[in-house]
């Protein structure tokens, strides 16, 4: 049970939003009473008091969320990600977002070669970036907040944007990695 456990304590460090039962199952192998049981075994690490970070469930979902015992230093943390200048991986994600949006996650990482959900997860904070649902899943992209910061009416005025977004070089990646898929 204590493998389970640590399976389910990653996806959800991970995850950085709920998780349901169900997914967590589908995920670890196994039956949603052996999340819950795992789950018993993570309430007790987490709510014991000594960490910095809880676990919460609602509505057949889990989370890890940060204890109220260290609000203030998270507050101030997430003030400075907020209005704090953007590193260069934020924006080259940003940039990515603006001339090749709406696009999958499994796209952005692809394109840029890592795993980009925290740097998804502060433009979104700051406002930059949305999601959208597709058929194909998520898609991001950018937000009319992060136009009316540029000036621009549309993407389509970014500078060489009719170039850039078709750039050849990203639709081979892209289309390499669909053959792979497939085959």
């Amino acid at each position: 049970m204590q493998k389970i456990a640590n399976q389910i304590e990653a996806i959800l460090f991970i995850a950085g939003k709920s998780v349901s039962y169900k997914k967590l199952s589908e995920l670890v192998g196994t039956s949603v009473e052996d999340v819950k049981k795992a789950l018993e075994i993570l309430k007790d690490k987490y709510l014991s008091g000594t960490s910095g970070v809880m676990l919460m469930e609602h509505g057949g979902s889990v989370q890890f969320v940060t204890s109220p015992d260290v609000k203030d230093v998270v507050e101030e943390f997430i003030k400075d990600e907020l209005t704090g200048e953007m590193t260069k991986p934020q924006l080259e994600t940003l940039t990515i977002i603006a001339y090749r949006g709406p696009i999958l996650k499994e796209e952005l990482e692809l394109i840029r070669g890592v795993n980009c959900s925290l740097i998804l997860r502060n433009l979104m904070m700051r406002g930059l970036v949305e999601v959208v649902k597709d058929k194909e899943g998520d898609k991001y992209q950018i937000t009319m907040d992060f136009l009316r910061f540029l000036g621009v009416s549309s993407v389509e005025e970014l500078p060489d944007y009719e170039e850039l977004s078709k750039h050849q070089n990203v639709e081979e990646l892209i289309s390499n990695k669909d053959k792979e898929e497939t085959d």
